[in-house]
């Protein structure tokens, strides 16, 4: 697929299949969240898998225990999750090394937490691949994160930044916030000045 068809048909999916997804790209996904920028090549990140039915079913368990009244009852249906998780202490460790030149590993010292923006940019890579492979996907957060945490055995030192639901779509209704509409070029970019 085209790079620009990627772009124009990237789209959160509510309603999935129960098809699985084919193992070969479930790999391609996440090969291709790893080539993600990083501030000073850090890599400060790490992916939770979940593509076995029973660990999917926990995942719902945990995170969404009440699905009854979503009003997205094919989203459950999604055989694949990926929890993209920032670790910023790589982060503060990678610039206290003798190429970074700082000595120090304060938080202070960074303007924005890029350990988030970096694992962000990770999930976007996830979210492309998911589109040029054929499928869909819905990023959405996770409210009790501790809880999350045990059930999945997470280290603190690793943030969940959200949870990407992956599988094949199935018909559903647009969300309601597609009716705002898309805000114009002209509305969001300011050149040579605001």
């Amino acid at each position: 697929m085209e790079f620009q068809d990627v772009i124009r048909k990237r789209k959160m999916v509510r309603s999935f299949t129960t098809e699985p997804v084919d193992p070969a790209v479930v790999e391609l996904i996440m090969e291709n969240a790893i080539r993600a920028p990083s501030a000073g090549f850090s890599q400060g990140w790490g992916f939770l898998l979940l593509d076995q039915p029973e660990d999917v079913e926990r995942f719902w368990q945990v995170t969404w225990p009440e699905r009854d009244n979503t009003g997205w009852p094919g989203l459950f249906n999604a055989p694949v999750i990926v929890v993209p998780m920032s670790h910023k202490q790589a982060y503060l460790d990678r610039y206290a090394e003798p190429d970074k030149g700082w000595t120090d590993k304060a938080e202070s010292r960074w303007p924005s937490p890029f350990w988030t923006i970096d694992t962000s940019f990770a999930a976007q890579n996830i979210l492309l691949t998911v589109v040029d492979q054929g499928v869909g996907a819905l990023y959405f957060g996770i409210t009790d994160i501790p809880k999350f945490r045990d059930a999945f055995g997470v280290p603190e030192e690793y943030d969940p930044v959200g949870a990407i639901a992956i599988g094949h779509p199935a018909p559903d209704r647009p969300s309601p916030s597609l009716k705002r509409g898309r805000r114009p070029v002209e509305n969001v970019v300011h050149r040579g000045r605001w």
